[in-house]
Parts: structure tokens; C-alpha cells; sequence
């Protein structure tokens, strides 16, 4: 894979480079009409693979909290043109590496060593690269290390790539800047913190220890002589990503004892240690023959607030669904409903959350469910789709939903994902205590 060599830091040459790719993408569109002109059946197809290879290589250059947006938008399957999902997957754990002068630049700012004099051995090559950095092989005695270094410029980028996003999604969503404020600064929060390889150390020794007692996970040991703000060492685990796990064709109970090992690993962080892993693609799991799964990249940890908690996961509990009052009343509590609404507006809200809150804790309600349920799926994306489509949300013209909303509900989705591309039957029980 080619690497480069250089990143656009400042605002003016990062904006600069998304509005070239802008431009590409317009004359990509003169090339679809011309092309659809002539009768070409494959214009469409086309259009969408010239626009996602052209998007991905500036997202790629760009690196950080851009390549991030990429990241995460791939694991929704429906939301852009398979072309750009499966072009932009590859910001999970195959994104164009930096060159090894810059990996040896970034030791000489943080150690005041290079990699070949504060390690036995050093793979100049990235073994993976991802939106905020990569990883290298290494080895210390008898220790094999795998060496994350961050990408120059990343976490200070951060506010500046948000602001340039911040007017787009304002336009996506109808809503004004004091509106959508608090979840800006929930994203705004969270990249920083996934920039703060100090606070992944000390997130990842935290939970590896929490969670050391569960069943079929495996965590690497980090070492915090060879870890800094910049570079974070851990030791090298083996196993396979899950496209290549699954290219194994593993057996169906193979798939149902990796998916309930990652359902285990995510009930007992929300419902014993109250936080989360909030950065569940594929690039952050290493799968293995016998279905056990390794665990790793704590950078992005939710820490869920025992009052939001108590309230959120109620939704689990039957006892609030059997009477609307009820569940209305857990609903202004969760911010979907706002005092400001008059009853048109409230009932509007009230059955479009009801609708997709049922779908969403609908494996939950089970003790046992089959993520390979394509129904279930189709009406998750067909469910999108209304909301997108539909005129009189936008009427509503406030955001809605506590901010703690934002990361535990990515979670889920990209769990279910998971999930779905395992085909796993696994059981769905919670060690959620309902009152």
C-alpha cells in the first residue's frame, strides 16, 4: 500500500482539500449525465465508484477526526451506495499508512530515541492503519509488541474539522447551531479523548483488569515505559480480522460462540462498570478459530452517568411499554419529548420514538435472537428511511434525545452489525436489574 508522507494540519489546507475533492465529485456527476446520455446501463455504478474512490483518498490524506466520520458511516450499511460503505470500511484497519520518517520523527519528539534504539526490533512497515493512527510490529526480549503511533497534527485538528462539518450537518438536519450544540460537543469530546493516548493507557488497564474474569475474551498487556501521549504499546495478540474470520467459513456454532462472547464482553460494561466501548467496528476485534475473541483500542470509552443510566435502560423493561402514560413520562425524562411541545407536536414524537425505541431493544426482549434475520434488519433501514424522508420531524425543528444518547446508541448499532455480518443466534439475556 502506498504511504504518504505528509498531512494537511492547518484549516485553511484541510479545507482547501475537501473542497477539491468537491470539485472532483462535480465532474464525476458531468461524466455520469454525459454517460447516461448515451444509454450507458452502468452509469450509476460508475458514478459511485468514481465518487467513492476520489472521497476516500482525500479522507485518507486527511486522516483524524475526517477519516473517523468515514469509519463510522461504513459500518451503516445503508446510508450511502455500497461502493462508498465498502471503500470506506477500509478506514477500520487499512487506511494508507504514513511513512516510516514521520513514525521515527514522532519517537525523536516523544522518547528523544527512534524506534530501532528503544526496541530490539522495529517493522518499519505499518502492519494496520486506521483514522487517528497505525500500528507496528515490534519485539523487546521475548515480548511481542504491537506499537500504535498517532498520526502528526490529529488531535489538534480535531475542532477545526469539526467546524467544517458543523454547517453541513446543520443543513442535513434543519436545526440551528444552539440546537445541535450539546451533541457537537459530545463528538467534540470524544475525538479528543481518542487523541489522548495517556487516557487510553489508563482506560485499557482499567478495563483489561475489570473484565479479566469474562469468559473467551482476551485483552493485550499495555506498558506504559513504552507509552507516551502520542505512542501506546501493548503487546502483539493474534487472531483474524472478522472479513477474514468469516472467509474461513466458520461453522454456524463457531459464529453463535463469537457473537456471545462480544454480547457478554458489552452487557457486563454497561451493567457492571456502568461505561462502555463505544468504537465497535470490525478494525477494534481479533477473532479467532475457536470463536474467542481479543478485545482491543480503548481510546473511545463511554462512561455512562448512573442517573441517565437508571432512566435509559428501562426502556428494556416491559413494565414501561404495557401503558403509554408511562413510557411518555420516560420519555420527557430522556429528552425526546420537550416541555416546549404542544400536543400535536408531543404525540408526532411520542409514536415516532415509541416505533423505533420497540425496534431497537427488540433482541433484547428475547432470550435468545437470530442476528441473521434479514426482516429485522430491513426494517431497521426501512425505518431510516421514513425518518429521513419525513417532512413533519423537520417541522419539529429541535434536537432531541439526551447527549448520552449519541455514543451508547452507536454502540448498539454498530454491535448489531457485527452481529448481523456473523449471522450469530446467540442469547440476548441483560443483567440490566429492572425495577
Amino acid at each position: 500500500m502506498k504511504e504518504q508522507s505528509k498531512i494537511p494540519t492547518s484549516k485553511v489546507r484541510r479545507a482547501s482539500k475537501l473542497i477539491g475533492t468537491g470539485a472532483k465529485v462535480g465532474g464525476n456527476y458531468v461524466k455520469y449525465f454525459a454517460n447516461k446520455a448515451i444509454g450507458d446501463k452502468k452509469a450509476k455504478e460508475k458514478l459511485d465508484q468514481e465518487n467513492a474512490a476520489d472521497i476516500y483518498q482525500s479522507l485518507s490524506e486527511l486522516k483524524g477526526s475526517a477519516l473517523k466520520m468515514a469509519q463510522v458511516i461504513s459500518m451503516d450499511k445503508n446510508m450511502l451506495p455500497k461502493a462508498m460503505t465498502g471503500k470506506f470500511a477500509q478506514a477500520q484497519y487499512s487506511a494508507p499508512p504514513l511513512s516510516y520518517p514521520l513514525v521515527v520523527k514522532t519517537f525523536r519528539q516523544m522518547f528523544g530515541k527512534t524506534p530501532t534504539e528503544l526496541f530490539d526490533f522495529f517493522e518499519k512497515e505499518a502492519k494496520n492503519a486506521a483514522s487517528i493512527g497505525q500500528v507496528h510490529f515490534a519485539t523487546q526480549g521475548d515480548l511481542k509488541l504491537a506499537v500504535k503511533v498517532q498520526y502528526p497534527g490529529v488531535a489538534d485538528s480535531v475542532k477545526s474539522d469539526l467546524n467544517l462539518v458543523k454547517p453541513i450537518a446543520m443543513r442535513m438536519l434543519h436545526m440551528k447551531e444552539k440546537e445541535i450544540k450539546q451533541y457537537i460537543q459530545e463528538i467534540e469530546g470524544k475525538l479528543l479523548e481518542e487523541t489522548d493516548y495517556i487516557l487510553e493507557l489508563k482506560q485499557s488497564m482499567e478495563i483489561v483488569e475489570a473484565c479479566s474474569s469474562l469468559d473467551g475474551i482476551y485483552f493485550p498487556k499495555y506498558y506504559p515505559e513504552f507509552s507516551n501521549k502520542r505512542i501506546i504499546t501493548m503487546d502483539w495478540i493474534e487472531g483474524m480480522h472478522l472479513k477474514d474470520f468469516l472467509a474461513t467459513n466458520p461453522s454456524q456454532e463457531i459464529r453463535n460462540r463469537a457473537g456471545q462472547r462480544m454480547w457478554d464482553f458489552y452487557d457486563y460494561q454497561v451493567n457492571e462498570l456502568n461505561l462502555i466501548h463505544a468504537d465497535p467496528h470490525p478494525g477494534n476485534f481479533l477473532f479467532q478459530a475457536d470463536g474467542n475473541l481479543g478485545v482491543i483500542d480503548f481510546g473511545c470509552v463511554k462512561r455512562i452517568p448512573k442517573e441517565f443510566y437508571s432512566v435509559y435502560f428501562q426502556l428494556l423493561n416491559p413494565f414501561y411499554h404495557a401503558e403509554d402514560e408511562r413510557l411518555r413520562a420516560l420519555y420527557y425524562k430522556l429528552e425526546f419529548l420537550l416541555e416546549s411541545d404542544d400536543k400535536e407536536t408531543e404525540e408526532l414524537f411520542f409514536n415516532l420514538f415509541k416505533d423505533s425505541m420497540e425496534l431497537l431493544v427488540h433482541p433484547f426482549t428475547n432470550e435468545t435472537f437470530d442476528f441473521a434475520d434479514e426482516a429485522y434488519f430491513d426494517r431497521i433501514y426501512k425505518k431510516g428511511e421514513e425518518l429521513t424522508k419525513n417532512k413533519e420531524i423537520r417541522k419539529g425543528g429541535k434536537a432531541r434525545g439526551s447527549r448520552h444518547i449519541l455514543f451508547i446508541n452507536r454502540t448498539y448499532f454498530g454491535l448489531f452489525s457485527i452481529l448481523h455480518e456473523l449471522k450469530a443466534e446467540i442469547k440476548t439475556t441483560t443483567s440490566f436489574k429492572l425495577d
